[in-house]
């Protein structure tokens, strides 16, 4: 039975985790290819509080805070750079984060931070407590494209140039992204903290945000049902196939490029395509 709470609890992680950056980059079409660091951002900072004394459900609000913050400064440097300037900039962060918190004995250096207190709760309650927050995420998520916020976000993936035309202020609507997007990562980090009691800095390096990118685009960018379980299946596919797990990215970086040649809208695009026949011929045959 904990092998079982551990996987779900391990797939509301990487949920948590995808969904964020689908805010990024599925909504606002900001390709960011350091995400991983405001994980690390969020995990860092929970367990340094946690170790400090704070009691775990407090470190989760500052983490995120702490996170989204990084996230909007990271946003003002990125304001006047756009598609692979952005994303070779967002990546620069990641070796950033990295490179800095190796160096950083009080960060745990190379051997990163080990016995994080426990959460104060069982197994089962903190699975819980996962999948409810993946459920919130998802529910603003929704909220969120459904909005007038939502709607700037998506003209703004289109064409940027013609939201500013129209008088709508894009900067500022990609920092409200990139620090939402940001917050999340931290949360989901902070999770992450506490699920496994131990981090160190490759556990936020470029292959984890490589990795994350690959939900998105696999589960479809923008979807957020698509993102979400794409997210899952994919966070389990090591655990359930060994072999997926000696060559997790040659596997990831297999899917993407199916996806981009004959699904650019990930899984999403193929369940709506499959979809549309059963629909259109159960209409044929009503009278």
């Amino acid at each position: 039975m904990d092998y079982e709470i551990s996987l779900l609890t391990t797939m509301g992680v990487s949920v948590l985790f995808a969904l964020s950056l689908n805010l990024i980059t599925g909504f606002c079409g900001q390709i960011s290819l350091g995400h991983a660091a405001f994980q690390g951002i969020g995990a860092y900072a929970a367990a340094m509080l946690g170790k400090a004394g704070m009691p775990f459900l407090a470190t989760l609000p500052l983490a995120m805070l702490l996170a989204g913050a990084m996230g909007t400064l990271v946003g003002l440097a990125s304001l006047r750079v756009r598609a692979d300037f952005l994303a070779i900039t967002t990546m620069g962060v990641g070796f950033l984060f990295v490179g800095v918190v190796r160096q950083q004995d009080w960060l745990g250096g190379e051997l990163g931070i080990s016995g994080i207190p426990d959460p104060g709760m069982s197994k089962g309650a903190f699975m819980v407590l996962t999948l409810v927050l993946c459920v919130l995420v998802a529910a603003l998520s929704l909220y969120i494209r459904k909005s007038w916020m939502g709607r700037v976000f998506n003209g703004i993936a289109e064409d940027e140039d013609t939201m500013r035309v129209l008088g709508i202020d894009a900067s500022r609507y990609k920092l409200v992204a990139f620090a939402i997007g940001t917050a999340l990562a931290g949360l989901s980090g902070s999770m992450y903290a506490y699920q496994l009691r131990f981090i160190g800095p490759d556990s936020f390096g470029f292959v984890e945000s490589i990795t994350v990118l690959s939900m998105v685009v696999v589960g479809g960018i923008g979807s957020v049902t698509g993102v979400a379980v794409a997210a899952a299946l994919l966070s389990v596919l090591p655990a359930w196939f060994q072999v997926i797990g000696d060559y997790k990215l040659l596997v990831y970086g297999g899917l993407l490029f199916l996806m981009m040649r004959f699904s650019p809208g990930g899984m999403a695009a193929l369940v709506a395509r499959f979809a549309a026949p059963s629909k259109a011929g159960s209409a044929v045959g009503k009278p």
